[in-house]
């Protein structure tokens, strides 16, 4: 007890445990703004913003800018530790979780897995 053996570490070795980035992705068009992964999220790392906000940001004088085609989600990157619940909770599964550098699967990017009855977000 107590005490530490070192060992030689080879560059195969650290390949191994480096793993891709993952990000999260929102496609904040199909978003049905029921704030779920923001109440799921157990480091209140997502934020929405509603289209009140962002309405008083966005210039609305502008002819087709209609400010309640306008949510934003901001996702703190240093906080987030991609547990994946946000995705699991999203009843449209328009949160998408993959790694950088890995293009999408193809397919319907919509399509959920169904958990006891109810359609949750999915994962690439």
């Amino acid at each position: 007890p107590g005490e530490y053996v070192l060992q030689e570490v080879g560059p195969d070795d650290l390949t191994k445990s480096v793993k891709p980035k993952q990000f999260l992705h929102i496609d904040q068009s199909e978003c049905i703004m029921c704030e779920g992964c923001v109440d799921i999220c157990p480091w209140k790392c997502i934020h929405m913003l509603s289209p009140e906000s962002v309405a008083e940001a966005v210039n609305t004088d502008q002819p087709g800018v209609d400010p309640d085609d306008h949510v934003v989600f901001v996702v703190d990157e240093d906080v987030c530790t991609r547990c994946g619940l946000c995705v699991d909770r999203c009843p449209t599964g328009v949160i998408i979780m993959g790694k950088a550098g890995v293009a999408p699967r193809d397919g319907d990017a919509h399509q959920r897995d169904t958990k006891h009855g109810y359609a949750y977000g999915m994962r690439f």
